[in-house]
């Protein structure tokens, strides 16, 4: 059973027995994590409904302009040539084909449907822990953090736009220099030019996961399930069924059909050609009886007409403009929680806002199990981001527990941090006016 099997058969348990995992989370008993912040979602900032700021980042993303100092977002070099002859190259991916992979996941969205653009809200997760714009999965199905806590990286992706394209960017990049040891070559008259944007075929069709006939989603575009060759071509307008389609072949089809907003397409639309599986040497190659590891009876020409994509021009304050310089700010150092009988649950809520710039990335982690927070992460937008909403600073909810507490008079903290560098701590006292029993326990009258 291949990892995403895994977690999908995880993630189905975990819808049959959510009822109960509450429960047992709100108790303070410890249960297998599902997603690298569950039981809670973190908080995103959603950009403007043009998507201005994401298509900015994405152009930025492709030439490595965005976080390039950082190892972990960076986008590393791209390798070319033959099997036997590849070489690194600069990092380069095409932005369009980017900007249709991030429609196809997300329609170019940070937060869920119902958060208004402009604003912070709950966070895009899939119910396979997809996260975000570029719903990366990869390093977000588990906390990776101190604690098993999700870790200032896995926060960064799930509530920065910015992060999420860069780690989405790095991915795919990582599944075209999986090739030749573990995928195979698309542009073999080509040497493998990433110029070239149908070569890279196999790299998103490994996006999605690199899978063929039998696996439980396969993307193989011989797969007797999608039909005879040529399929109908994907319209990217809502109106197919996705599970007809390859992967790849719905991520070409709105590369050709961009969203418009305001009577403009969202990208230049790009008609890219697929792999013809008429001719005898594609149809030979994409044979399923060649999708065996390590692929190497898989590798094709470049499918024709072929489009050459040139880098494009990014401004030098790319940077400054959509990740700025964010400043940590909590208003409240100390709060006081009174509890007036065990079966009431009180919460505060302290404001979380960033004056600088950008977009500010924050933790929330509680010293103790009968302080609950929510959200665990979240963002807030600085002055130089678009906030037509007037909500674009996330509010921390700490709860008490009442069935956990140590005694009636309990003092614990709640440590926000920040990747930027921001932290503060607030000092939490409870008061209640009940006898306390043992915690996590109940009495008999």
């Amino acid at each position: 059973m291949s990892q995403r099997q895994i977690a999908l058969f995880a993630l189905a348990v975990l819808v049959a027995v959510t009822g109960l995992a509450g429960i047992l989370a709100w108790q303070g008993v410890h249960r297998a994590e599902a997603c690298a912040f569950d039981p809670r979602r973190p908080y995103a900032y959603e950009g403007d409904q043009l998507r201005t700021l994401y298509l900015q980042g994405i152009d930025a993303a492709s030439v490595n302009a965005l976080v390039p100092g950082d190892q972990f977002f960076a986008l590393p070099p791209i390798e070319r040539g033959a099997r036997n002859a590849r070489v690194d190259g600069a990092p380069f991916i095409p932005a369009t084909l980017l900007k249709a992979i991030a429609w196809v996941e997300s329609n170019l969205t940070m937060a869920q449907p119902s958060v208004r653009f402009e604003s912070v809200g709950d966070g895009l997760v899939s119910f396979d822990c997809g996260h975000g714009i570029m719903q990366v999965t990869t390093g977000m199905t588990v906390p990776l953090g101190a604690d098993n806590k999700a870790s200032a990286r896995q926060a960064s992706i799930a509530t920065h736009f910015a992060y999420n394209i860069a780690r989405g960017a790095q991915i795919l990049a990582e599944k075209w220099n999986g090739a030749p040891e573990f995928r195979p070559i698309a542009g073999t008259d080509t040497q493998s030019d990433p110029q070239v944007v149908e070569n890279w075929y196999f790299a998103v069709w490994a996006y999605n996961g690199f899978t063929g006939p039998g696996a439980t989603i396969s993307n193989h575009p011989a797969d007797p399930q999608f039909g005879a060759a040529p399929h109908p071509a994907w319209r990217c307008d809502g109106t197919q069924a996705r599970n007809r389609f390859p992967y790849q072949e719905i991520v070409w089809g709105c590369m050709a059909r961009p969203e418009s907003r305001g009577g403009r397409p969202l990208w230049e639309p790009l008609q890219a050609s697929l792999p013809n599986l008429s001719q005898p040497a594609i149809f030979q190659a994409l044979s399923p009886v060649n999708f065996v590891f390590p692929y190497s009876a898989m590798d094709i020409p470049t499918p024709q007409p072929a489009h050459l994509v040139q880098r494009p021009v990014i401004a030098g304050d790319i940077q400054a403009r959509l990740i700025g310089s964010p400043v940590f700010e909590a208003t409240s150092r100390s709060v006081t929680i009174n509890l007036e009988d065990r079966r009431t649950v009180q919460s505060v809520k302290v404001p979380i806002r960033n004056s600088g710039t950008g977009i500010l990335t924050w933790q929330a982690t509680a010293s103790d199990n009968f302080l609950i927070v929510d959200p665990p992460a979240g963002a807030a937008a600085g002055s130089s981001m678009p906030c037509a909403t007037g909500a674009c600073s996330a509010e921390l909810t700490i709860t008490v527990n009442p069935t956990l507490l140590p005694a009636a008079r309990a003092s614990g903290t709640v440590t926000l941090t920040s990747p930027t560098g921001g932290s503060a701590t607030i000092r939490v006292e409870v008061s209640a006016e009940f006898e306390i029993g043992a915690p996590g326990t109940s009495r008999a009258p």
